[in-house]
């Protein structure tokens, strides 16, 4: 395969002018760093739901108001995901090590102050550091995937990894409250984040490679507020609909937020070194991976709440036992995705994604069988089904994101995937929680028994919560009757839901194959035809 141009191998250093090696294969270093590389990931990917159980525990101690609390829970996930794309360039720019020492640094400090807060504010302020440091280790670890796999096997089997620790620490950070919570007080949840971070600390210099961008140009302040400025009134709007409804502050934060993102583009569009150079877009496949991501994402998180509340309100059972039982379907498909990877090396890709978003309409058909009298098993396997199907599509589509964007620009390529992820999450829980909500009012208010106070109707009309804490107060007879309609309005509402994301699904089945098709991550061809600009420089590893 001939290049058009004289290169330098990302991988070796070498100038090349007729055919490309075979890309070198990953040694023991590095799949020994990777390893390293995968305890930080864990540790942030958990830290999204570690609180889940601590909350009482805080309350008492802490007296934080309504408001402190929802800060206490989302305060991290906004910072987080309002600071990916700036944190991927700033990684571009000094070093993808660098970053992810520094990261790893706050991380362990701000887990400190956190398990040690003596105030609800300073807990906050804690879990607001929190999400800086994650931020930063997220597109740091990604990118350096990319950076310390050139092989494409080897790389697809690692990204697979990568997927599986991100989703699994989700998965098991409930539990690991719940046994911590069961023996410690509540600050041991952040107590456990410090051995690894000082682990990460030692042996990342050692065992993980630099990278940097050297034609990176000087870092764009402006561009960073505005990146910011754009995602947090959009994740922040779009949450704060699905939790509470549409109002006009949230839907005029969500504008505001589409505005600012205006101004961003622009100002990318006018700079010789942006802080995303929107050349990445035209690339074949980047966008259409995006957009594939996104949607898996949208019915991966979006459906979650219905799962768990079925375990606990629908089922009745404890937070404890719930939890466990919800990690049955991340170790059902712990194998899927080094799968797929292994797969994709004979399959098409594109049809391997449509295969996963196939997968998961099967599952969301399934869960479509459930009701309150249905046994635990059944809920379990739909779940377990449309797990595997988008764990299967998360992986490849990872893999497809990096293996367009070139090596210097893998920290800015990375940051966006967990972007496109994170607004996914966002929309589907917005959306679909919207659609089991406004399905369960509608239904549950025709079938509450007639005399019921209208406070506790009011209350029993909102939410399966608020109708279990009804019947407390009511007599036997008429708090069952009460129950039984909002346990099968509720799961009414999942059938709904699940019949969306049924629809989402199908949607992104088309979109990878009128997009993905041909696409192959790393494609020498697609660089060799590439126009040379200073964002496409000679970049090759700077240290070890």
């Amino acid at each position: 395969m001939v290049y058009a141009l004289k290169r330098t191998s990302y991988a070796e250093g070498v100038s090349m002018t007729a055919t490309t090696a075979p890309a070198p294969r990953a040694g023991r270093r590095e799949w020994i760093g990777f390893a390293v590389l995968m305890l930080p990931l864990l540790l942030v990917s958990m830290d999204v739901s570690v609180l889940y159980f601590a909350v009482p525990f805080i309350s008492e101690e802490l007296r934080p108001s309504a408001t402190q609390q929802l800060w206490i829970f989302d305060i991290y996930g906004f910072v987080l995901a309002g600071l990916l794309i700036t944190m991927g360039a700033l990684g571009d720019r000094i070093g993808r090590r660098r970053l992810l020492l520094l990261g790893a640094t706050a991380f362990g400090a701000a887990s400190l102050l956190a398990a040690y807060a003596d105030s609800a504010a300073t807990l906050i302020a804690a879990r607001a550091v929190l999400g800086v440091g994650g931020a930063t280790l997220m597109p740091s670890t990604l990118a350096l995937v990319r950076n310390m796999f050139h092989n494409a096997k080897q790389r697809g089997t690692a990204i697979g990894i990568w997927t599986a620790t991100l989703t699994g620490g989700i998965a098991i950070g409930p539990v690991l409250s719940g046994v911590l919570l069961e023996h410690f007080w509540w600050g041991s949840i952040f107590l456990i984040n410090i051995p690894a971070m000082l682990l990460l600390l030692l042996l990342a210099p050692v065992l993980v490679p630099e990278f940097r961008n050297p034609a990176r140009g000087r870092f764009d302040l402006v561009s960073a507020a505005l990146s910011l400025g754009t995602l947090l009134p959009v994740i922040y709007g779009i949450k704060e609909m699905a939790r509470d409804g549409v109002s006009a502050v949230r839907v005029l934060a969500v504008v505001a937020g589409l505005l600012i993102g205006t101004l961003f583009l622009h100002r990318q569009r006018s700079r010789a070194y942006p802080m995303i150079d929107l050349a990445l877009f035209r690339r074949h496949g980047f966008a259409g991976s995006l957009a594939v991501d996104l949607l898996a994402m949208f019915a991966l998180v979006g459906f979650a709440i219905f799962t768990t509340q079925h375990l606990q309100l629908v089922l009745g059972l404890s937070p404890l036992r719930a939890a466990l039982w919800s990690l049955v379907p991340s170790l059902a498909v712990g194998g899927v995705a080094p799968a797929a990877a292994a797969l994709a090396q004979r399959v098409e890709r594109a049809y391997l994604i449509g295969v996963g978003f196939a997968i998961a309409v099967v599952g969301f058909a399934v869960l479509t069988r459930v009701t309150p009298e249905t046994p635990l098993w059944l809920l379990l396997v739909g779940a377990s089904v449309y797990a595997g199907g988008l764990v299967m599509v998360m992986s490849l589509v990872t893999e497809l994101v990096l293996g367009a964007a070139p090596p210097e620009q893998a920290g800015v390529a990375s940051a966006l995937t967990e972007s496109s992820s994170e607004l996914g999450g966002a929309l589907g829980m917005a959306i679909l929680g919207s659609v089991g909500a406004a399905i369960y009012r509608r239904e549950v208010l025709d079938e509450l028994p007639a005399g019921l106070p209208t406070d506790a109707r009011d209350a029993a009309g909102e939410t399966l919560g608020g109708a279990l804490a009804v019947t407390r107060g009511l007599p036997a007879e008429v708090g069952d009757a009460v129950l039984h309609a909002a346990r099968f309005a509720f799961t009414d509402g999942l059938h709904l839901a699940a019949i969306a994301a049924m629809v989402a699904m199908a949607l992104g089945a088309v979109t990878a194959l009128l997009t993905l098709r041909g696409v192959r991550p790393a494609d020498p061809a697609a660089l060799a035809t590439e126009p040379a600009g200073p964002s496409l420089s000679d970049a090759a590893p700077v240290s070890r």
